[in-house]
């Protein structure tokens, strides 16, 4: 009966070991489809409230949230030196990165082309972690993440560069720096916090930080159709706490450039997803991206696990 009882908790153990091994294979394609439905949910919400009135909304929905969920398992919470970096890597992962984006979609960026340029966050984030975190980017990989960026620019040409398009590119300029130093020092300083207590700090810090900006510079009309409640629902649910959280799963789990490579496939897949809900172009050159994204990441991720 013992030796049942070992050979049942062996077994118990190498089922859970096998859905662990599962799930980390499972969860980049799943962070890259997530992440990327926040480009089509914000175009959604930005027909009925501007960029910072919308997520200000979306982010006291995610505080609420987070806040049950924290009441409920009484995560640890970090000191006031932890505090503070969690605000950082907020302002950062969340603030400029979604602020930059909204506002870039809210000026008549197509969905599709407001990922162009928060895809090119590989390069810039494996530049600074070979030189930040100290993690050696080997010449392959390099030239995997060359490859990445020329897919990119082939998911994205002659897309149209109308609808205020300098404002647009600022924005999302200040998106892929926000974005690329945020995940970075994420995994410098926040790795040991637990991302119950420091998601829930991020997005009070978050919450202040865009209420602030939709005061100062917005009319905060906001029109409530069922639309916008479902897109509010999805992108503070599904984004800002399940992919979020992935992030930053994966984050801990591997080398920066590893994770950031995956960025890469975003903008084919919202590329792809644009074409389907908005009818935004989708060639065969554009095709002839994603695949070459899709290459990049394999070959950026196989070297890491090398």
């Amino acid at each position: 009966m013992v030796a049942g009882r070992r050979l049942f908790g062996q077994s118990k153990l190498q089922m859970n070991k096998n859905f662990e091994n599962l799930a980390a294979r499972a969860a980049p394609a799943i962070f890259v489809v997530l992440w990327s439905t926040g480009f089509i949910g914000t175009k959604y919400v930005l027909r009925d409230a501007e960029p910072l009135t919308y997520l200000t909304i979306r982010m006291i929905l995610v505080v609420g949230l987070l806040a049950i969920i924290a009441a409920i398992a009484r995560p640890r919470w970090p000191n006031w030196f932890g505090v503070g970096h969690s605000v950082v890597a907020g302002i950062l992962v969340h603030g400029f990165y979604l602020g930059g984006t909204a506002v870039a979609i809210a000026h008549s960026i197509p969905a599709g082309l407001s990922a162009l340029i928060p895809g090119l966050q590989p390069i810039l984030t494996s530049t600074l972690a070979n030189r930040w975190l100290g993690e050696r980017v080997t010449p392959l990989q390099w030239m995997g993440l060359l490859i990445g960026l020329a897919g990119v620019v082939l998911i994205l040409h002659g897309r149209p560069m109308g609808g205020e398009a300098g404002w647009g590119w600022l924005a999302s300029g200040v998106s892929l720096v926000s974005i690329t130093l945020g995940t970075l020092y994420q995994r410098q300083y926040c790795g040991g916090i637990d991302w119950r207590a420091g998601n829930l700090i991020q997005y009070i810090a978050v919450a202040i930080f865009f209420a602030t900006g939709a005061w100062l510079f917005e009319s905060n009309v906001v029109h409530w159709t069922t639309e916008f409640v479902l897109s509010v629902i999805w992108l503070a649910v599904v984004l800002s706490i399940g992919s979020i959280g992935l992030l930053y799963w994966l984050i801990r789990r591997s080398a920066a450039t590893s994770v950031a490579s995956l960025f890469y496939l975003v903008p084919a897949v919202t590329a792809l997803m644009a074409y389907v809900l908005f009818g935004e172009r989708l060639d065969p050159v554009s095709i002839a991206g994603m695949v070459a994204c899709a290459a990049a990441v394999f070959l950026v991720n196989r070297l890491a696990r090398a």
